[in-house]
């Protein structure tokens, strides 16, 4: 898609963040769809940093891009009033972190999955579903700012996987959920690994509380039997790790207006560096283990004007290997997110973001964008 073209298509979108709408096709079927475009730019002031007994040269520099960044289209069947399906087509382009990194395909089938509703606090899902864990939203559309605040370095949250889902509801306060899986994380964001094998299988749980006024607690864990492989044995790294997650959020509405909300999240997915990498001048993360933390604070100037503000940050654990210590990069970051709903699908969003590094070739990084998104 030219450049043309995409400033026609994000000139015709502009967006924020109200609900996605369905469409009722008729008793049994809804749709719903939302596409997203967005101006961003990025500068980095980079430094020299050593580690693992290696001196990397400071990077500055600067990038920009207008893009269409991802388009969703999803459709819910309801048969009878105790089963539904869900189907969704998601489409990013590539050089966004599309589906296949290595490939063409752009298009993915995202959710593909099946509930039971078999009483009224208790149901079953099975197929592709997409992972509770976060308080940061998977979808574009929905998310706070342009950017996500816990993504940068460990990525601890997981995006789509296979398997079965059970949430239980027992009463207005309490939500309980617990799922299956292929895989806690798959070899991208919108599906698992596809196996089902003993050495390689996933497992996510949550609680959430809301028998307090205006108060949301949650609490979510998720484990993988099985990491990725890393560098081979000679480098003194593992070849493989289970991985763990622990994630806790809160978010409290003070008025009408205003809201805060805090998360803490903890990743363990083991020693996955390389020494190879570091000798080719590319420090990569040593490890997998750290915490993401982030506080928001949203409010409401009118109906239709609001801004978030977020205070984010990563800690990424070092390794030493025999007398050799590589250091993990932290950061904290600060933005700044305005939004305005021109219409109930039609709104526009901009962020400025300021982000301060430590142990990384990068001393800190400004990000200003502009986002629109059209949904129905």
């Amino acid at each position: 898609m030219n450049i043309r073209i995409k400033l026609a298509v994000a000139a015709a979108l502009v967006a924020a963040v109200p609900a996605i709408a369905q469409i009722k096709i008729n008793d049994n079927l809804s749709v719903t769809g939302w596409t997203v475009g967005s101006y961003q730019y990025t500068a980095t002031k980079g430094t020299t940093v050593t580690t693992g007994g290696t001196t990397f040269a400071a990077t500055n520099g600067s990038s920009d891009s207008f893009n269409v960044d991802a388009a969703f289209l999803g459709a819910t069947i309801t048969p009878t009033k105790d089963v539904s399906a869900t189907l969704s087509l998601y489409y990013k382009p590539q050089n966004e972190g599309g589906v296949n990194a290595t490939d063409t395909e752009e298009v993915t089938l995202l959710d593909a999955n099946i509930t039971y509703t078999a009483t009224d606090t208790l149901s079953v899902t099975a197929g592709r579903f997409l992972s509770p864990l976060g308080y940061e939203s998977f979808y574009a559309d929905l998310d706070n700012m342009i950017t996500l605040a816990n993504q940068q370095f460990l990525a601890p949250i997981p995006g789509y996987h296979e398997g079965v889902n059970i949430t239980y509801t027992p009463d207005k306060t309490f939500t309980f959920g617990l799922g299956l899986l292929d895989s806690l994380y798959g070899a991208t964001a919108y599906s698992g690994d596809g196996h089902l094998e003993h050495s390689d299988v996933g497992a996510e749980g949550y609680i959430q509380y809301t028998g307090v006024n205006n108060l949301t607690l949650w609490f979510g864990a998720g484990y993988d039997s099985k990491g990725p492989a890393a560098s081979v044995a000679s480098d003194g790294f593992n070849e493989s790790h289970s991985k763990t997650v622990l994630d806790f959020w809160a978010s409290y509405q003070i008025d009408k207006n205003s809201t805060v909300a805090a998360e803490e999240i903890y990743k363990d997915g083991g020693n996955v560096g390389s020494n190879a990498t570091y000798a080719a001048g590319i420090p990569v993360v040593p490890t997998d283990k750290g915490s993401n933390w982030l506080l928001y604070y949203q409010y409401n100037f009118t109906d239709k004007l609001s801004t978030w503000f977020c205070f984010s940050g990563e800690d990424v654990k070092g390794l030493t290997v025999g007398k050799t210590s590589f250091a993990g990069p932290k950061d904290w970051k600060l933005s700044v997110s305005p939004a305005y709903a021109l219409t109930a699908n039609l709104s526009v969003k901009a962020q400025f973001s300021y982000t301060k590094y430590d142990s990384f070739i990068a001393k800190d990084g400004t990000f200003v964008g502009g986002q629109v998104v059209f949904k129905f």
